[in-house]
């Protein structure tokens, strides 16, 4: 059986007795052995004999799932993507991790990340050409599933940490609405901003982890509980008759690459030949001027996350890091509570545009991966989005002429996550992915 079956495809098979859990590690782990000399996905994976004894009956039986190397695994290293944190090994689960294992998941290791899911790269590369980025911070969750080795991954945003790594390999990946999904455990970024999310390789398989994951209780500050979605091992999400879309024209719009730009086009054609109705539109500057507060909030936040790290382990960490501690430590603190005040007020009127619209359509980067592993690529498609906590998701459409994945980017209202899945499944359908 081949490892590159989709997360419910799997399920499926597993739980009809078709497919055996073990059989199907093996294909997965045979599949990272061959792959992760070039990948370097993975700062820690498990053995068969270690993932089989993690696995047990329920909805994610034998199924493997990477885990950013920003979240608690209780007796698995997790090194914040830093040399400070090199032999960290948590005596607890992260919550979503605990859920994945109590589901019957099996976390088959730890995947590269940014440090403290900022700036600085790991070595993970582009499962289409290890010349070039995965993205990030989400760098080995997003190639772990392009290339096949998991069905699914946990990954991290804050300004784009998700949907920008998904769009460069060629997969979805999904943010929920801000406080939708577990974050205790995950070592924060900016507790405004942070977000938990899913890397897969289809719509409905991305729905159904967000299903079976996300909070089903508020016992987190700032957690919030959408209601279930409408799907299961069996059935598919239901698709949005005749969508309406807003396609944004943003003021970074020239910091599209021109096959950026062609590509957005292109899934414009196909939406409005499938009955998709369109407008372009302009969101009022006081939107986009959030991305200077959301600055502030990741800045400032950072600062004080870091404080211990800069006295007493400085040495050992990027000037990326230190740069951004700094700049935090700069804002006042009527700065950065009108800020907060600014995102909560925005989130609540930008609700209004949803009322005419199923979601926006924008792209998830300024162009294709990066080449070189220097960089990851510009957030900025995705910040305003993380900023104000809006459900959005990364769906891939075509390749470049440099043959590297490129996608769009659909953004949904404040807490209606369902309504956004069905409109991509809906766009997914439309596009005819074949990434």
């Amino acid at each position: 059986m081949n490892s590159v079956l989709g997360l419910k495809e799997a399920c499926r098979l597993i739980a009809g007795n078709k497919l055996s859990p073990k059989d199907y590690l093996a294909s997965c782990i045979k599949l990272g052995d061959q792959l992760e000399p070039k990948l370097h996905a993975f700062i820690r994976r498990l053995s068969l004999s270690e993932a089989v004894n993690q696995s047990h009956s329920g909805p994610l039986q034998g199924i493997p799932v990477g885990i950013k190397d920003i979240i608690a695994t209780q007796g698995m290293i997790t090194t914040n993507g830093s040399p400070i944190y090199a032999n960290h090994i948590p005596g607890e689960d992260a919550s979503i991790v605990a859920r994945i294992r109590e589901l019957g998941g099996v976390v088959l290791g730890k995947t590269v990340t940014t440090e403290f899911a900022w700036r600085n790269p790991g070595p993970a590369t582009n499962p289409h050409n290890e010349r070039h980025t995965p993205g990030g911070s989400s760098s080995g969750s997003a190639a772990a599933v392009a290339s096949g080795i998991v069905p699914l991954a946990l990954g991290s945003q804050t300004q784009g940490s998700i949907l920008r790594p998904a769009a460069f390999c060629g997969v979805v990946g999904f943010k929920a609405s801000f406080g939708a999904v577990p974050r205790e455990g995950a070592f924060p970024l900016s507790g405004s901003c942070d977000h938990i999310g899913f890397f897969t390789r289809s719509v409905d398989d991305a729905a159904y982890a967000f299903n079976l994951l996300k909070n089903h209780h508020a016992s987190e500050p700032g957690s919030i509980v959408v209601p279930d979605l409408p799907i299961s091992m069996d059935s598919d999400l239901k698709m949005v008759s005749k969508p309406r879309l807003a396609l944004l024209k943003t003021p970074f719009d020239k910091l599209m690459s021109k096959n950026q730009v062609a590509v957005l086009a292109l899934a414009e054609r196909k939406f409005i030949e499938k009955g998709f109705l369109i407008d372009h539109i302009e969101l009022p500057k006081i939107y986009w001027q959030g991305i200077d507060q959301m600055n502030c909030l990741i800045e400032s936040e950072a600062a004080v996350i870091h404080q211990d790290h800069i006295k007493n382990n400085a040495k050992q960490l990027s000037i990326h890091i230190k740069e951004l501690a700094k700049k935090g430590s700069k804002y006042s603190a009527t700065q950065y509570i009108n800020a907060r005040i600014d995102q909560i007020v925005l989130r609540e009127k930008i609700g209004e545009f949803f009322k005419q619209y199923d979601g926006f359509l924008s792209v998830p980067a300024t162009g294709e991966a990066p080449l070189g592993l220097t960089w990851t690529g510009d957030p900025i498609f995705c910040a305003l989005w993380s900023f104000l906590g809006l459900p959005a998701i990364s769906l891939p459409v075509t390749k470049s002429q440099n043959n590297l994945p490129m996608g769009i980017q659909l953004i949904g209202a404040y807490g209606e996550d369902a309504h956004l899945l069905s409109l991509a499944k809906t766009a997914e359908k439309a596009l005819k992915l074949g990434v």
